[in-house]
């Protein structure tokens, strides 16, 4: 461990492992292998019972159609989830490691025999499909259902559809586990520490750790660049071919339907936020001077101000605190949070071999998520225990919906992490009286609040330029890479703060550029929006709270647009977007 992080006894983490017998008891759990086996012959006989007659079907029928093969995909996501699941803390383990990719070639042949619904629903003339949908036998698959249709556009034939179903998985999941593979293998320095251990000592108060931990974190990305930047180059292609058969005319057109998000809704947003990029380097400008630096070099950007409580926070600690904090809003929401807690729904420790980062991961509407994090006992480890279990609680709530309606767009998805956050913030706030702590911890909130709109905003621009250049000039060099990663980067940060060119690598260890091309800018969507909750729940105080968390309830059961209606929302008037900046601008002036 390094210096200033302390063991896992001490943090109270070593038994906090999550129990994943809820899914299933191990990897030879006779239910796990029904299940494979089910799956199997189910979805062949879907095709042979369905495949062609789609149009024939009336609305009774069409929906029991639908319900089967609701529940083939709900096993399937079970099946996939436990081996996810167990693969992320034992990236060293070939049999959890074969396990997962089993259930990805499991889930891409299911998905070759059962794509002729989506090809026969979406390709029905207009009024047939209107006269379905609304029979009330469809009414809870009508959203799902209108949905699958905008994806009309951008299908191929069946052959082609089969063919593209069965090589995913050998395609970006089979990419994505060798990156988890590659960092959960490397170590870094000369300590031979975990990712996660450098990138906590970013936040630690002496400077030299966080230069030390800088370096450490360079030269292990470098060992690995080679590598690194070859799995960028295949999946930004991958993308590009898949792009270009599928007829999308950007990049992020397919990310954009995903998050059933119009183009010019996100180009509102991205462009409100990188306007106003000054109050980034406002604020780094004071900073500088409130750590007494004559330069803030990139690895200063999360250190502490020396009001800024620095004794590690034990996992018992860290329970208290966001419990104290949700249960003034909602009890409900408390509860289910204790819920993950006291059920061993939460993987905590530090271990080797194990993913960097933190998640909530949804599983099925009759089992609950599970959360992984990497606590290291650090105020800004609290903040992300909280946004994952805002998530859990979001997933626990939504499950009510069924398994279709239950996934949320991923921008509507980070509403509730990121005001569970905000609620954590304002409980930690009230509870100091010393300005100096109160302003060292609105300084860290603010940092928190610029890593989610403004970095992942300039996140999205480097992506963006990464598969332009892709598309443009051929293979990219890392060296092309680094360059597009400083320039988004140095746009955002502008003379604030000192990028040097060991700093251009650093976009080599986030997973999300190739998990999810374009997910990124949900970050900063789901902050400004919680920006803006927040102020209505000051203004409206208890009965806000029921609207809210019957927002979480509907899930994905309509649109984000038709969502936040209830809200007096319009995503696409820039002056929304500009009133959750101006929130922002409010606390830098406070600083300042």
């Amino acid at each position: 461990m390094s210096d200033g992080l302390p063991a896992q006894d001490e943090l109270d983490t070593a038994t906090v492992l999550w129990n994943l017998a809820d899914l299933y008891a191990g990897a030879d759990d006779g239910r796990l292998a029904d299940d494979v086996a089910w799956c199997r012959t189910e979805a062949p006989a879907l095709r042979r019972d369905f495949s062609n007659k789609v149009a024939d079907l009336d609305a009774p029928a069409l929906a029991l159609l639908v319900a089967r093969l609701e529940t083939l995909d709900c096993t399937l996501a079970k099946l996939g989830a436990y081996a996810f699941l167990l693969f992320a803390t034992q990236l060293d383990n070939a049999a959890a490691s074969a396990l997962d990719q089993g259930m990805h070639e499991l889930g891409a042949s299911c998905a070759a025999e059962t794509v002729f619904f989506a090809l026969e629903f979406s390709r029905l003339d207009e009024e047939r499909a209107q006269g379905l949908l609304e029979h009330p036998a469809l009414a809870g698959y009508r959203h799902y259902l209108q949905q699958l249709r905008l994806y009309s556009p951008h299908l191929l034939s069946l052959a082609e559809e089969r063919l593209l179903a069965e090589r995913e998985a050998v395609g970006r999941n089979s990419w994505t586990s060798l990156f988890d593979k590659v960092l959960g293998h490397t170590t870094f320095g000369p300590r031979q520490r975990s990712e996660e251990e450098v990138l906590a000592d970013l936040h630690h108060p002496q400077r030299r750790v966080r230069r030390q931990a800088a370096r450490d974190m360079t030269a292990g990305l470098r060992g690995q660049s080679h590598i690194l930047t070859h799995i960028y180059n295949t999946l930004a292609a991958e993308k590009m071919i898949t792009d270009r058969q599928r007829r999308h005319r950007s990049w992020l057109e397919a990310m954009n339907l995903d998050n059933q998000l119009r183009e010019e809704t996100v180009a509102t947003l991205v462009g409100a936020v990188t306007s106003r990029y000054d109050l980034v380097q406002r604020y780094y400008r004071v900073k500088r001077r409130l750590l007494g630096l004559k330069r803030l070099e990139h690895y200063d950007r999360y250190a502490p101000l020396p009001s800024l409580p620095t004794a590690k926070i034990s996992w018992q600690e860290c329970r208290r605190i966001v419990l104290d904090a949700f249960a003034p809003f909602s009890t409900e929401m408390a509860e289910i949070a204790d819920g993950f807690f006291m059920k061993g729904w939460i993987h905590a420790p530090l271990l080797p071999h194990k993913r960097g980062g933190a998640f909530a991961h949804p599983t099925v509407p009759d089992v609950h998520p599970y959360l992984m994090v990497n606590y290291t006992g650090n105020v800004n480890d609290v903040s992300t225990v909280a946004h994952e279990l805002g998530h859990g609680i979001h997933q626990v709530l939504a499950a009510r919906q069924g398994h279709y309606n239950s996934e949320t767009p991923t921008p509507l998805a980070e509403t509730a992490s990121v005001f569970a956050e905000l609620l954590v913030f304002e409980r930690q706030l009230a509870l100091l009286g010393d300005a100096g702590e109160r302003r060292a911890l609105i300084c860290h909130k603010i940092e928190s609040i610029f890593a989610t709109v403004f970095r992942q905003t300039a996140m999205n621009e480097f992506e963006g330029m990464m598969h332009q250049g892709r598309r443009d000039r051929g293979e990219l060099s890392c060296e092309e890479l680094s360059g597009y990663w400083l320039a988004s980067q140095r746009r955002m940060f502008g003379d604030a703060v000192h990028l040097d060119d060991d700093y251009g690598l650093w976009w080599s260890y986030i997973p999300h550029f190739l998990e999810s091309p374009g997910y990124v800018y949900s970050y900063a969507f789901g902050e400004l929006l919680v920006l803006a909750l927040y102020r209505l729940y000051q203004a409206e105080g208890r009965p806000f709270v029921a609207r809210y968390l019957d927002l979480l309830a509907s899930g994905g059961s309509r649109s984000p647009y038709e969502l936040l209606q209830v809200f007096g929302i319009d995503l696409d008037d820039e002056r929304f977007w500009r009133g959750g900046l101006a929130v922002i601008e409010e606390m830098v002036a406070r600083v300042e």
